[in-house]
C-alpha cells in the first residue's frame, strides 16, 4: 500500500517519476526524493538489519543523523556500501539493497543473535573482551576467522572506480556552514559588509527546518544569488573544522547522477577562512523505551520532514511520545495529513500552552505523565504498551494502542561537532538538557582571536520548547535482556550495555564509549551521545556536566576515499619522479624498483641472468673495471647567504664554516634528540654558498628540515635554501679506469690525485656539457660523480659510455652500490640508522665536533641513555658457512642453549653477498659492539635453521682506502 500523499511534499516534482530498485523490487519515486522518502512511500518499513543483533530495522531520521537504513547503492564500479537513505537522493535507475543480513532481508538467520540474546546476555558490554580466551589455540583457526567475517557493515566495491574526483581551494573572509535561517542572515550580514563569503549546505535545498515549517525562504535566498561576493554550494557538508581557520568541505558533485561526463563525482573543498560561523542546526534525542529500535518508532521532527518535504505518510495511526512542545508541531502536522493520532503522550505531569491546547482542539487526547513501557511487533511497529511515568519509574499498566507509527521525541541537542573539532569547550543547560558551545572557550588562532562562531540552534538558540528531561522508560520485563532499551542504535548499543560498564568500573565517558562503542562510528553520536551520557551520570550519581562528553571527530558524516584521494590515483597516486637518464636504462634493461620518490635501477639484466648473477657481474666490473650509476636522485639543496657557514654548522655534527672553496665534507644532521636524521657530501661553491647533497629519499624531508629552523629559530639569519635535486643529473664513474674514461671523453682538467685532491670538486666542460666533478667516492674505488644540468643528462650519460667502451664501462644499478658500500662499511640513512641512533653508534663521532659549542641535537646527546655503555654499536659480521647470507634484521642472540631463554643483544641491519671476498658480509648493531670483536653471535632463523657469524671491522675491503685514492 502506497503511503504517498495526493498533495503536499515542496521537494519533489510530481510530474517527473522515478524508477529504481531496491532489493530486487522495482519501485517508483519523484525528482528530488531521497532513497529514504522514497522507501517510505512505497511502504518498505523494514529497511535493513542491526549491526550485533540483526534486529528488524527501519527508518529513524530524515537527514545525516540517521543511524539504521544504510544501503549499499549502486551497482559494479559505481557500488558503495553503507550510504545513507535520508541523504541520498533518488535518480532513475539507482539500485538500492539492505545489508547485514542473510540469506534475505525478511529471513535472516543472523537473527538467531538477538532470539539468544534475549535468553542470556551474550552479547553485552565487553564480551568481546571476555569471550574467545580458552583455548588458546582456537583463536588463530577459530575465533578469529569467524569473528573477522562477521565484522563490519556492506561489502567493498571490487571494481576499479571509474569516476574523477577533484580538491578546490579556496581562500574567503567567511565560510558559513549550514544553510538554514541562522545560516542564511550571517550570510547576508557579512555579504552586505563586503566579506567574500562561501556558505554552504550538506541538503539539496536552503532554509533548513525553516521550510518544513513553512517560513518562506526564497527572497533570502535569490539576494544571497544575486550578492557577487557570496557564493553558494548545497549538496556541501562541512566536514571537519581545524586549526586557525582550516576547514573540509564535502561536496558531492553528480552522485545524483552518476556518469555524468565532465562532471567529478565529489570535490573535497580545503578552506582557509578568516572567520568560520556554525549554523548546523540541531538534532532531536530518541527516547529510550523497550523495543525502541523496531521499524514503525521514527523521530517526530523526521515524521514532519516526511509529510511536508515529500508527500509521505509514515503511518496511518500515530502515537506522539514526547518531553517538549515542538512534538505537537508533528501531531497536528499527522492530523493534518489524514493520519489518526491515537494520542500524544507528554512525559510532563502538565501540558500547558499554545500547541497542546490547539491540538486538543483537534480532538487529540493528549496523555501527561505517561509513557510507552514497550513497543511490540514482529519485523514493523504493531501496539504499544503504555504506562504511568513516576519520577524514573513506570507504575501500572495502563494499556495496549494499536499503531503503526510512534513520533518520539525527547529534545534537541545542538550540533557542536564542528565547534568540537579544534577545541571548542561546551557548557551545559540543565533547563533545557542540552550541551551548546562555551564563546568564553572557542577556538582561538595564533592570534588569541576566536575563529569560529555558533549561531542558531547549534548555539542553543530556539531550543526551549518546555523540555523536561527524560532519559530511560524502563519497561516492566528484565533491564538487561529480555526486552532491550537502545541508546546506540547505529552500534546496537542498550541502556543495560551503559549500566554494565559503570558496574564495572569504566566511569571515564571515553572508556564507557570504548567500552561499550557508544557514539563510535559513522554515528559519532548524533543520536545517542546525549542519552548515553545522562545514563552513564545516573549509574554514576554524578551530573551531567561532571561526565563529560565524548570526543567529536572529523568528518562529520563519512566522505569517500575518492574525495581524500582526489586525482592522486592509478598513476598519479604516487607520481614516479624520473631522471634523465631513465629512458635509457629502460631500453637496456633496467630492473627498477622504487626508491622514495624515484625508480632506480636495481640492476641491468643481461640475457638470463638472475638478479645474483647480474649484481655479481655489476660489482666486480666496477671492483675490476669501471661502472658507471645515475646518482641524479641524491638531494641536492643549495644553502646560500652571508649567513650560510654560521648555519650550517648548527645544522650538521661537524663544522661546514671553515671549508674551503672547491673543498668537499661528509657531515651528519641529527634531529633535536640527537638522533641521526641524513648524511651526505657538503660542497663549498663558494664564499657564501654549499652544496648539501642528501640522501635520495630525503632531499624534501631535510629541505623542510632546513626550513623549519630557519624560519622558526633563526629567522634573523640571511639565508636562502633551494632544493635543486631535480635541476641536475649527476654520474658515478667508479673503478680502477674511472680516470682514463672521464680523459677519453675530453675532460681538460687535470684529474691526477694532485690535480683534483680526494673530497675535491671542480668546474669544467665534458663532451660539450657544462659539469660539475666531485671527487668523492661511496663505492670505494677511484671514483668521480659528475653533475651537469639535467637537459644535458643523457647527453653526458650517453658520452661517457661511449668513451668508456674500450675500458670495459657498464652500468651498475642500486643493488651493486649497497653491496659496494657495505663491503666499505659505509652506512645507509634507514638501513643502519632507525630513529634511535645517534653518530657515536655507528662509529662515528669523528664526525661530531668537539670544538662547536652548539648544534641541532648536541645537548641531547649528552643525555645518560645516549652515552651509556652497553648501547648498541655497528659491527661487521661474517658468518661461519660464506654462503649464508643474514635475512635484514636478524636477531642475534649471546649463545643459544637449550632450556635456557635466548637473550637477544643485536640485529642486522644489511646483509649482502660479497662478489669481491667471495664471501657473505652483514652490518649490524650489537650491544656493546666496538668491544666485543672476535666474539661468535648465533642468529636463529625461521624453520629452525641456525647461523653463527664472528663479529668483525663493519670495513670489509680496502680498510686503508688506498684504492679510492690512487
Amino acid at each position: 500500500m502506497s503511503k504517498r500523499l495526493d498533495t503536499g511534499g515542496q521537494l519533489i516534482d510530481r510530474n517527473v517519476p522515478v524508477q529504481f530498485t531496491f532489493n530486487g523490487d522495482t519501485l517508483q519515486g519523484y525528482e528530488g526524493d531521497t532513497l529514504a522518502s522514497a522507501l517510505l512511500a512505497n511502504n518498505k518499513v523494514l529497511v535493513g538489519r542491526s549491526f550485533k543483533y540483526h534486529r528488524p530495522r527501519g527508518i529513524i531520521a530524515s537527514g545525516a543523523e540517521e543511524p539504521n537504513a544504510l544501503m549499499g547503492v549502486g551497482e559494479g564500479a559505481r557500488f558503495e556500501p553503507n550510504q545513507r537513505a535520508t541523504t541520498t537522493e533518488l535518480y532513475q535507475g539507482l539500485v538500492a539493497t539492505s545489508q547485514n543480513h542473510w540469506p534475505s532481508l525478511e529471513h535472516d538467520i543472523g537473527a538467531l543473535n538477538a532470539w539468544v540474546a534475549d535468553k542470556v546476555p551474550v552479547f553485552s558490554a565487553g564480551f568481546y573482551y571476555k569471550t574467545f580466551l580458552f583455548p588458546r589455540v582456537a583463536w588463530k583457526h577459530v575465533y578469529e576467522p569467524v569473528i573477522r567475517k562477521a565484522a563490519g557493515l556492506g561489502n567493498a566495491p571490487t571494481d576499479p572506480d571509474p569516476d574523477s574526483y577533484e580538491h578546490f581551494h579556496a581562500h574567503v573572509d567567511t565560510l558559513i556552514v549550514g544553510g538554514g535561517i541562522a545560516g542564511l542572515e550571517a550570510a547576508r550580514t557579512a555579504g552586505a559588509a563586503g566579506e567574500h563569503v562561501l556558505i554552504v549546505e550538506q541538503t539539496t535545498h536552503w532554509g533548513g527546518r525553516a521550510l518544513v515549517d513553512g517560513e518562506d525562504t526564497a527572497a533570502l535566498v535569490a539576494e544571497l544569488d544575486a550578492m557577487p561576493n557570496v557564493q553558494m554550494r548545497t549538496r556541501a557538508m562541512g566536514a571537519g573544522v581545524y586549526d586557525h581557520g582550516y576547514a573540509l568541505v564535502y561536496e558531492r558533485v553528480s552522485d545524483h547522477r552518476p556518469g555524468q561526463p565532465g562532471a567529478p563525482r565529489h570535490r573535497l573543498w580545503r578552506v582557509r577562512a578568516r572567520q568560520i560561523i556554525v549554523a548546523t542546526g540541531a538534532i532531536e534525542r530518541p527516547l529510550t523505551f523497550a523495543n525502541n529500535d523496531m521499524p514503525g518508532v521514527m523521530l517526530a521532527s523526521a515524521v514532519r520532514d516526511y509529510i511536508r518535504l515529500y508527500g509521505v505518510l509514515p503511518g496511518r495511526k500515530a502515537v506522539v511520545y514526547a518531553n517538549n512542545d515542538d512534538a505537537y508541531l508533528t501531531a497536528i502536522a499527522l492530523h493534518e495529513a489524514g493520519a489518526t493520532v491515537k494520542a500524544v503522550l507528554d512525559i510532563r505531569a502538565e501540558a500547558t500552552g499554545a500547541l497542546p491546547e490547539q491540538v486538543r482542539a483537534l480532538g487529540i487526547s493528549v496523555r501527561t505523565g505517561t509513557g510507552i513501557a514497550k513497543a511490540i511487533g514482529s519485523k514493523t511497529l504493531e501496539q504499544v504498551e503504555l504506562g504511568t511515568i513516576e519520577g524514573d519509574r513506570m507504575i501500572g499498566k495502563d494499556q495496549i494502542l494499536v499503531c503503526d507509527l510512534v513520533a518520539m521525541s525527547g529534545g534537541f541537542s545542538p550540533v557542536v561537532h564542528l565547534w568540537s573539532h579544534c577545541g571548542g569547550k561546551l557548557l551545559w543547560n540543565a533547563e533545557d538538557a542540552f550541551f551548546h558551545p562555551d564563546p568564553a572557550r572557542a577556538p582561538t588562532g595564533a592570534d588569541g582571536a576566536a575563529f569560529v562562531t555558533c549561531v542558531g540552534a547549534a548555539n542553543g538558540e530556539g531550543l526551549d520548547a518546555g523540555v523536561e528531561p527524560h532519559w530511560f522508560t524502563p519497561s516492566r520485563g528484565k533491564y538487561a535482556h529480555g526486552t532491550k532499551h537502545f541508546v546506540d542504535f547505529q552500534n546496537d548499543v542498550t541502556a543495560a550495555d551503559v549500566r554494565l560498564a559503570a558496574r564495572e568500573g569504566y566511569e571515564s565517558v571515553e572508556h564507557t564509549k570504548r567500552y561499550t562503542t557508544l557514539g563510535m562510528a559513522t554515528d559519532q553520536g548524533k543520536t545517542s551521545n546525549i542519552n548515553g551520557l545522562a545514563l552513564l551520570a545516573g549509574e554514576l550519581g554524578a551530573e551531567i556536566p561532571k561526565v563529560g562528553t565524548t570526543t567529536f571527530r572529523p568528518p562529520y558524516t563519512p566522505i569517500s576515499m575518492g574525495a581524500i584521494t582526489g586525482s592522486a590515483k592509478g598513476p598519479l597516486f604516487k607520481a614516479v619522479r624520473q631522471t634523465a637518464i631513465h629512458g635509457w636504462s629502460e631500453d637496456n634493461g633496467a630492473d627498477w624498483e622504487p626508491v622514495g620518490d624515484w625508480y632506480r635501477p636495481y640492476r641491468y639484466k643481461r640475457r638470463q641472468e638472475s638478479r645474483r648473477q647480474s649484481v655479481t657481474r655489476e660489482v666486480l666490473n666496477a671492483r675490476q673495471n669501471v661502472g658507471m650509476l645515475d646518482a641524479s636522485t641524491l638531494g641536492k639543496i643549495v644553502v646560500k647567504g652571508p649567513d650560510a657557514g654560521k648555519f650550517l654548522d648548527l645544522i650538521y655534527t661537524n663544522m661546514m664554516s671553515t671549508l674551503k672553496i672547491g673543498r668537499c665534507r661528509y657531515g651528519l644532521m641529527c634531529t633535536e634528540n640527537g638522533f641521526l636524521f641524513d648524511d651526505g657530501v657538503v660542497v663549498r661553491t663558494g664564499e657564501d654558498e654549499f652544496l648539501c647533497h642528501t640522501t635520495s629519499g630525503g632531499s624534501d624531508r631535510v629541505h623542510g628540515h632546513l626550513e623549519e629552523w630557519l624560519q622558526t629559530e633563526w629567522w634573523d639569519f640571511q639565508v636562502y635554501t633551494a632544493n635543486v635535486t631535480d635541476q641536475w643529473t649527476q654520474i658515478a664513474v667508479a673503478g680502477p679506469n674511472a680516470r682514463k674514461v672521464l680523459e677519453d671523453a675530453g675532460c681538460d682538467v687535470d684529474l691526477s690525485p694532485e690535480g683534483l685532491k680526494f673530497m675535491s670538486y671542480v668546474e669544467s666542460t665534458l663532451a660539450g656539457c657544462p659539469v660539475r666533478i666531485f671527487r668523492i667516492s661511496f663505492s670505494g674505488e677511484l671514483s668521480y660523480e659528475i653533475a651537469t644540468p639535467s637537459g644535458n643528462g643523457l647527453k653526458l650519460w650517453e658520452a661517457l659510455a661511449a668513451a668508456g667502451e674500450t675500458h670495459g664501462i657498464m652500468p651498475y644499478g642500486t643493488e651493486a652500490l649497497h653491496v659496494m658500500r657495505a663491503e666499505k662499511g659505509f652506512i645507509m640513512i634507514g638501513d643502519e640508522t632507525d630513529g634511535t641512533v645517534i653518530p657515536q653508534d655507528l662509529d662515528l663521532g669523528w664526525a661530531v665536533s668537539k670544538k662547536k659549542t652548539d648544534f641541532i641535537g648536541k645537548r641531547a646527546q649528552e643525555r645518560t641513555d645516549l652515552t651509556r655503555r652497553g648501547r648498541k654499536q655497528l659491527v661487521g659480521l661474517l658468518t661461519e658457512n660464506p654462503e649464508d647470507v643474514l635475512p635484514d634484521g636478524a636477531h642475534a642472540v649471546k649463545r643459544l642453549r637449550e632450556h635456557v631463554a635466548m637473550e637477544t643483544i643485536g640485529h642486522v641491519t644489511s646483509s649482502y653477498f660479497s662478489p669481491t671476498l667471495g664471501h657473505s658480509i652483514a652490518m649490524g648493531l650489537v650491544n656493546d659492539g666496538l668491544s666485543r670483536k672476535g666474539e661468535w653471535l648465533d642468529f636463529p632463523l625461521e624453520g629452525d635453521k641456525l647461523v653463527r657469524a664472528q663479529i668483525v671491522s663493519p670495513v670489509f675491503y680496502d680498510p686503508e682506502g688506498a684504492k679510492q685514492n690512487v
